[in-house]
């Protein structure tokens, strides 16, 4: 069976960016705390009865919305429920997303000392001008503040979310962020483009934003400055430490399993190779969710398997083998035929030592690929 994760999605933020398309939901009258822990663990309870066989969880991810919101306690009585329903592996990986505001920040010690062991900070970028633009509701200060003080609490372990091609960004202060978030020495950097997604403020009415040769000079330069420190770029949009990629999104792009509990989550659960293997979804609104509204499990088509593995797989830089095919899907490998050779002969893709990855022309057609692999 392949490896197992755990995603826990809290769906509640102070306020809603205009950029963002994730279920979340402004704070109008306080967060529920206990009721939403109570219903996470039942959530878990019922994921637990379709485990084919018990499996430690090698990763815990709580995302958002912004779970920092939550008290310490609240979190610490999660993770306490957790482990008494399944195993975690002895070095598990348990991320917590959290925005740089004081009141988040402040919280950082105790979340530390209840078994956290990685931050994911939403620092977007350390230019106020750019923040305002971006609706965020804290200052670069308070985001280098909230690093100061992640690292002062004990966490080695901490990636900083950064964005590009924001409205008016130059290139030199697209660098300027980089160097600032590379001052803090985090073990992980996510850079991505600010994209206008369908029912947000911004792709209703959008903002002016860099034209395309200047979105590509600014990804170009900050991918440079980022590897000339060491941050090796091992995903789209994920750039690392030596043997410092993030585990919980290493499993996604490897198509391991994980659970998905919360308010519209999402989950992938391979019951049975190849035929059963099941994605999961939870009712998106916070109150039917609540209220016990039950969510979706499908199973994923067998003809599709091979489009839904290398939609994962080739976000990664490392590619995939045709062993690691068969194994996670059960499938032979001429199920990637005839779309695998076809990319080959175009030089889309490239094949050493049994490594399939995209080749540096790939890399930027990836969408061209994928397109290929479809049904």
């Amino acid at each position: 069976m392949p490896p197992l994760s755990l995603y826990i999605h809290f769906p509640w933020c102070v306020r809603k960016c205009p950029y963002c398309d994730f279920n979340s939901h402004a704070v109008k009258q306080g967060i529920p705390e206990q009721a939403y822990i109570e219903a996470l663990l039942t959530d878990l309870d019922q994921e637990l009865l379709h485990l084919p066989e018990p499996r430690p969880l090698n990763s815990i991810f709580m995302g958002g919305g912004t779970p920092s919101l939550f008290s310490a306690a609240s979190l610490e009585n999660l993770l306490q429920g957790i482990a008494e329903r399944i195993p975690l592996a002895s070095d598990c990986e348990i991320t917590l997303e959290a925005n740089p505001g004081t009141v988040e920040a402040a919280k950082f010690v105790d979340f530390y000392r209840i078994g956290i062991n990685r931050l994911s900070i939403g620092i977007q970028s350390f230019n106020d001008q750019h923040l305002q633009a971006l609706g965020r509701i804290h200052t670069a200060a308070d985001a280098q503040q909230a690093i100061a003080i992640a690292k002062a609490a004990g966490f080695d372990n901490f990636n900083l979310d950064l964005m590009f091609g924001l409205p008016q960004q130059t290139l030199q202060q697209a660098l300027e962020d980089i160097d600032t978030a590379i001052g803090f020495q985090p073990s992980h950097l996510s850079f991505y483009q600010l994209t206008l997604e369908p029912n947000t403020y911004f792709y209703r009415y959008p903002p002016v934003l860099p034209e395309d040769d200047d979105l590509y000079s600014i990804q170009q330069a900050c991918q440079q400055q980022l590897a000339a420190y060491g941050y090796i770029q091992y995903e789209i949009s994920a750039y690392a430490k030596h043997g410092q990629q993030a585990r919980h999104n290493l499993n996604y792009w490897q198509f391991g399993d994980y659970l998905g509990i919360g308010a519209g989550a999402h989950g992938k659960l391979s019951l049975q190779l190849p035929d059963k293997i099941l994605r999961t979804s939870k009712p998106k609104n916070p109150e039917q969710y609540l209220a016990g509204l039950p969510g979706n499990r499908e199973p994923i088509a067998t003809e599709q398997l091979p489009l839904e593995y290398v939609m994962n797989q080739l976000r990664l830089k490392a590619g995939f083998s045709r062993q690691h095919f068969r194994q996670m899907t059960g499938l032979v490998e001429t199920a990637l035929q005839p779309a695998l050779a076809d990319c080959l002969q175009s030089g889309l893709l490239t094949e050493e030592a049994d490594q399939i990855r995209c080749s540096d022309r790939g890399w930027d057609f990836l969408d061209e690929i994928l397109q290929r692999f479809y049904i």
